[in-house]
């Protein structure tokens, strides 16, 4: 299952080098379902690759 998160950070790796997005959009653009969504965020997350803010009823996610 790990080696599958590191993948699914890959996918979200490179959806957020197009810019910054929403979990909305992510799912959109990766095909990922919200748990794998999640999982991989906080891969990202916790390595420092990405930003979170918080906008109106979305999450958005950046590169950091």
């Amino acid at each position: 299952m790990i080696a599958q998160i590191g993948e699914n950070a890959g996918l979200l790796w490179n959806a957020l080098q197009k810019g910054a997005q929403g979990i909305k959009a992510l799912k959109k653009s990766t095909k990922l379902k919200n748990e794998e969504i999640y999982l991989a965020l906080g891969w990202l997350a916790r390595e420092g690759k990405v930003t979170f803010t918080v906008a109106e009823a979305d999450t958005i996610i950046a590169l950091a």
